[in-house]
């Protein structure tokens, strides 16, 4: 599943991205839902909704359109993975929070913290200085409303030059990972940093592994503003240089899997 940002639609998400072509190599499928201009002017989800935190809004359906597009389909419903772009991917997060009988794996790209705000007069504010005072409670609530939550691989990538979601919420973000994932602050994990250039751009990846099992990746561009790195740049809102953020998505989803038991 993948949810465009503000100001996008599923085409332009999809050409932008180059994930349909990434994906037909790899043997995905790819749904793009759209979000209604008639739910809001610039066709942005409402990741800043408290409702829809909780679930609600068009949480459920993005799950109903995943529910119907594998029912008619041959998906591996062990192998459902959702990301998104700035706003998207801040819904990408809701829905996996909300539904993680379902979802096997998080990408989120150039997004705001989840939870930090109930409405959209405080949306602006945490995108530019994202709230360290709730990104652990945000969470901490997530779990106590599902105490069997399990396990969920997260990828998170940002540009270091971004300033319409400025970094902090990546490093916010990496903090809530950590914790819906059960590892407090001191735990022994085992962490892999490597620098990289690509097309003229320099990155950081760094791997999180608890018990050898790869639980999140962070991927820091340098010089990326708020664009989705090594997309197509005739379009809004992507950049050639870069990490190709589709590939290292599709890589990272395909280390992981869930149990399905029942309906989801």
């Amino acid at each position: 599943i993948m949810l465009h940002g503000c100001d996008q639609d599923a085409n332009a998400f999809a050409q932008g991205t180059r994930m349909n072509l990434m994906a037909e190599k790899q043997g995905y499928a790819v749904v793009y839902p759209q979000q209604s201009k008639a739910s809001h002017p610039q066709a942005c989800w409402k990741w800043y909704d408290r409702a829809t935190q909780q679930g609600g809004g068009d949480v459920g359906l993005i799950v109903g359109i995943v529910d119907t597009v594998a029912a008619s389909h041959p998906i591996d419903r062990s192998r459902i993975y959702i990301g998104g772009f700035s706003a998207g991917g801040a819904m990408a997060h809701i829905v996996a929070l909300n539904h993680p009988g379902l979802i096997a794996g998080l990408g989120v790209h150039s997004s705001p913290l989840f939870g930090a705000t109930g409405g959209a007069v405080g949306a602006i504010k945490v995108m530019l200085q994202g709230d360290a005072r709730r990104a652990g409670p945000a969470i901490q609530e997530v779990l106590d409303r599902q105490p069997g939550f399990p396990p969920m691989p997260t990828i998170l990538f940002h540009g270091e030059a971004d300033r319409v979601v400025r970094p902090i919420n990546q490093f916010q973000l990496e903090q809530q990972a950590l914790l819906l994932n059960r590892v407090p602050l001191g735990t022994p994990v085992d962490i892999t940093s490597r620098e990289r250039t690509s097309r003229t751009l320099a990155y950081r990846l760094r791997d999180v592994r608890l018990q050898r099992k790869l639980l999140l990746r962070v991927v820091q561009i340098s010089e990326l503003k708020h664009a989705w790195s090594g997309g197509d740049a005739s379009l809004v809102f992507n950049s050639g240089p870069g990490p190709a953020s589709s590939k290292l998505l599709l890589d990272f989803f395909s280390r992981h899997s869930r149990a399905v038991i029942g309906p989801v």
